[in-house]
Formats: C-alpha cells, sequence, structure tokens
C-alpha cells in the first residue's frame, strides 16, 4: 500500500478528481460536474469524501456522514465505498474504512454501519473479514 495517501477531497478540483472511482459504484452518475454538485449538496449534510490517492490520482474513496438515532446513538454511516478495479486486492478497502473507524471513534461515534445489496456477495465476504456483521434488513420503496 506504499505510494497511496488518505486524504479528503475538499476542492471541486478533489472532488472530481474521484469521479472515475466513485463512477464505478454509482454508474448513474452522469459525470464529474454532477458528482462536485451532489457532494457539495450533500456536505452540507455532513457528508464527507475520503479519497485514496496515488500519484495525484484517486484510485479508492469513502463518502462517510456522522449521524445519531435512536437506534443505534452515534455512529458513522457509510454511504460509499469503492477502489478501482485495478487496485482491489491489496487492502486499500479496510485502509479506507480503518481511517473512517479511526476518524470516527476519535469524535465520539463508536459504531460503523452501511448498505450493501444482497446480490453483492463479494463485498459481504470483505465487510465480514473486516469484522462486520450484518444487523437489520434495509427496506426500501419509491415514493411515486
Amino acid at each position: 500500500m506504499s505510494g497511496v495517501d488518505l486524504r479528503h477531497a475538499a476542492s471541486d478540483d478533489d472532488i472530481a478528481a474521484c469521479f472515475p472511482v466513485l463512477h464505478q459504484l454509482r454508474p448513474r452518475l452522469a459525470d464529474a460536474a454532477e458528482l462536485c454538485t451532489r457532494v457539495q449538496r450533500q456536505r452540507r449534510q455532513g457528508y464527507r469524501l475520503l479519497a485514496a490517492w496515488r500519484e495525484g490520482r484517486a484510485v479508492g474513496a469513502a463518502g462517510y456522514r456522522l449521524q445519531e438515532n435512536l437506534i443505534r446513538g452515534r455512529f458513522v454511516y457509510v454511504d460509499d465505498l469503492v477502489v478501482l478495479d485495478s487496485e482491489r486486492r491489496g487492502g486499500l478497502g479496510a485502509r479506507l474504512l480503518d481511517e473512517v473507524a479511526r476518524i470516527s471513534k476519535g469524535k465520539g461515534h463508536p459504531w460503523m454501519t452501511l448498505d450493501t445489496g444482497l446480490d453483492n456477495a463479494f463485498g459481504q465476504r470483505f465487510y465480514f473479514r473486516w469484522g462486520m456483521l450484518s444487523t437489520a434488513l434495509h427496506f426500501g420503496k419509491a415514493l411515486t
């Protein structure tokens, strides 16, 4: 994992540089401009985008927000976790989660949660290996 630095994408240029990696996870994103608009809007709701950078290029990302609710108390919710296909199997996903966990615990949020698709067997195996357990079943409905 040498040569990879973790830092938050703070500027629009940083966020735009994360588009190729986030587009891999969120293919409905049209372009870097849409990503910037959405990240900036979500930032007002506490969203942060931690990126893994290799030679100025984003090769992984974790989008997260610190939250509180009656079920968990204070926790961190991981919205997005993705590593470029060419960078997988090198421990980068775990390193991103480790850093989000460190930030969260440091701010008094001792629990991490995320959602993954029922069909994402590889992701589920990764989360189990990282020490996460399945604690709920997420339900959703379009309100049209």
